[in-house]
Order: C-alpha cells, then sequence, then structure tokens
C-alpha cells in the first residue's frame, strides 16, 4: 500500500497519536507525516504511507496556510491560551491598526522559537526544559511569511490567514504582534487549511479514515504520490531512459534546466528529476522495485 491520506487533524491529538493510530489501523509500518501539528491544532495533516514515506521531506519543507485565532491582551507561557497567564490587559485595538501592524510581518523575518517546543537543545527538548521552569537563549531562526492578512473574527478573537515557511510558528507571530501593538497576544486557535499542494477542502476526518480502512476501501482515500509535485512539469521518458532511472543513472535529455515528474511509458510515476545541461537524473524515486 503506498499514497497519501489528508487527514482533518482532530483538536487534542498530537500529530505522532495520528500516526500511531492509522499505523495500527492499517497494520503498516512504514507511516509518517508531513509537517507537526500541535495538539491544540487542527487541519491539514498529510499522512504517508509505504513508499510514499519517501516524500515526506517535501511536504515538510513546503509553504504552509493557516487560520489562527488572535486574542488581545493576554500573555502565555506557551503563547498560545492553553498555557499560563503571565499578564492580562486591555487596550483597544481597532482593525486598522491591527492591519497596519501586520504589515511588518510580510516578508523574510527572525523569529525566536518559543520555549514550549520541540526544538533540542543539548539533547534535551525545549518544552522539557520549559516545564521545569528553565529557559534558555534561543537564537533567531529565518522564516518567511508570504502573506498575513484579517480575514474575520470569532467572538472577541480576531481570525488570521497566514501564508509562511517551514518551521514559522504561528503562536509566536500572535505573541510578536501583541507585543508590537503594546497589548500581548496569544493563540486561541489553529487551524491548518493547506500543506504544500494538500488543502482542508481534500482531508477527511479520522473518523471517516478510520471507517474506510474497515470497510477495506481506503485505497479510494489514498492521493497519488505524484500529486505532491504537482507544480513541476511532467515528461514521459522512453523505457531506455526509464531504465536509467530505475538503476540510478544519468540520462540524456532534451529538456530545459528545471525539476520534473519522471514517469515511464506506461504511466507509472518514476521519480522526482532535475535535468543540468542536458542531463537528467532522478532526485527522489518512488517506483516500485522489480
Amino acid at each position: 500500500m503506498n499514497g497519501i491520506l489528508i487527514v482533518d487533524k482532530p483538536t487534542d491529538w498530537t500529530s505522532h497519536d495520528v500516526v500511531s493510530k492509522l499505523r495500527s489501523a492499517l497494520k503498516i509500518k512504514r507511516i509518517g507525516h508531513g509537517g507537526t501539528l500541535d495538539p491544540m491544532a487542527t487541519g491539514v495533516l498529510p499522512v504517508f504511507v509505504g513508499r510514499a514515506t519517501r516524500a515526506a521531506e517535501f511536504c515538510e519543507n513546503a509553504e504552509k496556510e493557516y487560520i489562527a485565532g488572535l486574542r488581545l491582551g493576554i500573555v502565555t507561557d506557551t503563547q498560545d491560551i492553553t498555557g499560563q497567564t503571565l499578564s492580562e490587559g486591555a487596550r483597544n485595538v481597532a482593525a486598522e491598526e491591527l492591519s497596519a501592524a501586520l504589515e511588518s510581518f510580510k516578508g523574510a523575518q527572525k523569529q525566536i522559537p518559543p520555549m514550549y517546543s520541540a526544538i533540542k537543545r543539548n539533547g534535551k527538548k525545549l518544552y522539557e526544559l520549559a516545564r521545569r521552569g528553565i529557559e534558555v537563549e534561543r537564537p533567531a531562526r529565518d522564516v518567511f511569511i508570504s502573506a498575513i492578512e484579517m480575514c474575520g473574527s470569532s467572538g472577541n478573537d480576531y481570525l488570521l490567514r497566514v501564508v509562511c515557511s517551514k518551521g514559522t510558528y504561528i503562536r509566536t507571530i500572535c505573541h510578536d504582534i501583541g507585543a508590537k501593538l503594546g497589548t500581548g497576544a496569544a493563540m486561541s486557535s489553529l487551524r491548518r487549511t493547506r500543506a504544500g499542494a494538500f488543502k482542508i477542502e481534500e482531508a477527511r476526518t479520522l473518523h471517516d479514515i478510520l471507517g474506510s480502512i474497515a470497510r477495506g476501501d481506503i485505497s479510494k482515500l489514498l492521493q497519488p504520490i505524484d500529486l505532491l509535485f504537482s507544480e513541476h512539469q511532467e515528461t514521459v521518458l522512453t523505457e531506455h531512459d526509464a531504465e536509467k532511472v530505475r538503476n540510478g543513472a544519468v540520462f540524456k535529455a532534451n529538456l530545459g534546466d528545471n525539476h520534473y515528474r519522471f514517469y515511464g511509458p506506461s504511466g507509472e510515476f518514476l521519480a522526482l528529476g532535475e535535468v543540468v545541461g542536458g542531463a537528467g537524473r532522478a532526485i527522489k524515486s518512488f517506483f516500485d522495485p522489480r
């Protein structure tokens, strides 16, 4: 069994919980996910099954889109509302003021990761240190925010749409917005609406997926591996060149320098490949070994 399941992760589940549940239900060891979501978050969690696990790294590195709840006037130790409150205040912030503040968060940014994160420091995860009341210096990391805008409200919370690079902490963005406005802020909700090529409209609940597994028709929900690389042009190889790809060899390609999806003559997806100077090669192969 090979393919990708687009899970709408439920709240209060870790990404690892979802993978473990599906590993048990599918009775398959080779399974993983394409980018961690916090337990409080919901939304798109691509789960890679069988040989598709070879593609998980590409999803982890892909751009993500979120809808986040921003609660002004509160600062917590986790930077979201699940943590302990460190301070509370009240200052009215007009939508126009918030909108203007968001402009400074677009583009390349330096972001200091939160203490409550799985980043390791000297072999220890930061959240393990944070739970013991230890705070350590964290070097700022390069992130890129392609888009950030208000998209509505929920009760007293603003809703933000954020499109960002790998490794961006949305709760840290919320915290930093609060600092910029002088009100404090915490993330009140988070829903991932896109992970690379996979959108929330394609996601299925864990309940639906487990039901499909029980009925024996899970293959209907498995997305093909090449869907992950849909932004790259496809090219169908001759049997001679396809054999070169299967053997990890370079072949002559009359194509421009770029990344491509390589297919065999029968339509089998072979590899994500590249062509440089008329020479083609596989970057990562996905064909079933003979």
